[in-house]
């Protein structure tokens, strides 16, 4: 009997000492909260265009890459390659919504939050509204998820951009302007 009590007793000591050893681990450590990332210090900071075109809320969220040297379209390794979907933008791709139904360039499209993609080309840029408007770049873009694609033709700039910009104005027009490049379209 005295042979079980020290047995009890050395089980009971071991216990003891390890209890802090597993409260240690099982005891999950306080989270600390993830600060939100500051954008506005990534190499392409964000922006946003806001207008109101007949009643029409319109807002445009993208990033704006810089040239830095680079070419932006063209032949030799260029930013946006032409004949490629490009998230028009950097970094999350550059997302499109209106309040109310419109047309673009004469076509339908309903209220809603889309993913904006071009295509750029020489003579021909294609804009493409994408239902799967939370994506990061192209990566994940699927032409299944086209709403609306219309064909624009871009403009040459007297003077380059340097930092990609989109502008929307109260009359409905939208530009895309970066490097010697400006394609606009027309929301109504």
């Amino acid at each position: 009997m005295r042979f079980f009590s020290l047995a009890a007793l050395a089980s009971a000591t071991l216990l003891a000492a390890a209890a802090p050893v597993l409260a240690q681990t099982t005891t999950p450590e306080p989270t600390q909260a993830k600060k939100p990332e500051d954008k506005s210090k990534r190499p392409s900071p964000p922006a946003v265009v806001q207008t109101t075109v007949r009643g029409t809320d319109l807002t445009i969220d993208y990033s704006r890459p810089s040239l830095k040297g680079r070419a932006a379209f063209g032949d030799k390794t260029p930013l946006a390659p032409a004949g490629e979907v490009w998230r028009t933008g950097a970094n999350e791709a550059t997302t499109f919504m209106v309040s109310k139904p419109v047309t673009i360039d004469g076509q339908p499209l309903a209220a809603g939050t889309y993913g904006l993609f071009t295509i750029p080309g020489a003579t021909e840029w294609t804009i493409i509204f994408n239902k799967t408007a939370k994506q990061w770049g192209a990566y994940e873009y699927k032409a299944a998820d086209d709403v609306l694609r219309v064909k624009v033709k871009p403009k040459t700039l007297a003077t380059p951009v340097e930092q990609f910009t989109i502008t929307a104005d109260k009359s409905g027009k939208v530009a895309l302007l970066w490097d010697k490049t400006e394609v606009a379209f027309k929301v109504k």
